[in-house]
C-alpha cells in the first residue's frame, strides 16, 4: 500500500512538472509567432549584410548594415509594418552573392540611416538598386535570401 501511495504521488509530480515544462517551452514560441516585424533569412552558408529602404512620413529612408549569420532570421523592422512598400538590398561577406533590385537608394560603407534620396554622390553616400517588396499592407513580412541560382534558372 505504502508503495502505491509512492508511485501515485512520483506520477503526480511527473505529471506537472512536465506540464510546466510545456507550458514554458512553448510560450516564447507563441509569442515570437505572433510579433509582428520585417524579417530577412539567410538562407546561405554566408554571413551577409542587409540594408532597407522606406518611405516614412519625413520622406523616404534607408537604413543599414544587419548582419545576418549564415543560416539564420534577423527582424530588420519591429513592430507591425506602416508602409506598403519596402525596398531591400544585401551582398554577402564573400562578394559572391547580391540581391538588388531597380529602385535606386542611397546607402553608406558603414552603419547608416539616410533620409532622401537624391544626390547620393554629392552627400557622400553610394547609390545601388534595391528589390521592391509589396507587403499588401500585412503586419508582418519576411524574406528569405537563397544562394545564387544556377545559369538558366530563374531568380527572385
Amino acid at each position: 500500500m505504502k508503495s502505491d501511495s509512492l508511485r501515485w504521488l512520483w506520477n503526480g509530480a511527473a505529471a506537472c512538472v512536465t506540464a510546466i515544462g510545456l507550458t514554458i517551452l512553448s510560450a516564447p514560441l507563441t509569442a515570437d509567432a505572433a510579433k509582428a516585424d520585417f524579417r530577412v533569412c539567410n538562407g546561405t552558408q554566408s554571413l551577409v549584410g542587409v540594408a532597407i529602404g522606406y518611405r516614412a512620413e519625413a520622406g523616404w529612408t534607408t537604413e543599414g548594415w544587419w548582419r545576418i549569420p549564415a543560416t539564420t532570421c534577423k527582424s530588420i523592422i519591429e513592430g507591425p509594418l506602416s508602409s506598403r512598400y519596402y525596398y531591400l538590398y544585401a551582398e554577402d561577406a564573400d562578394g559572391n552573392g547580391r540581391w538588388a533590385g531597380s529602385v535606386s537608394l542611397c546607402i553608406a560603407e558603414n552603419e547608416f540611416k539616410i533620409a532622401g534620396v537624391k544626390d547620393c554622390f554629392q552627400r557622400g553616400y553610394q547609390k545601388m538598386g534595391f528589390r521592391e517588396y509589396d507587403t499588401g499592407e500585412q503586419a508582418s513580412w519576411m524574406v528569405q535570401l537563397t544562394e545564387a541560382p544556377r545559369e538558366g534558372t530563374d531568380t527572385q
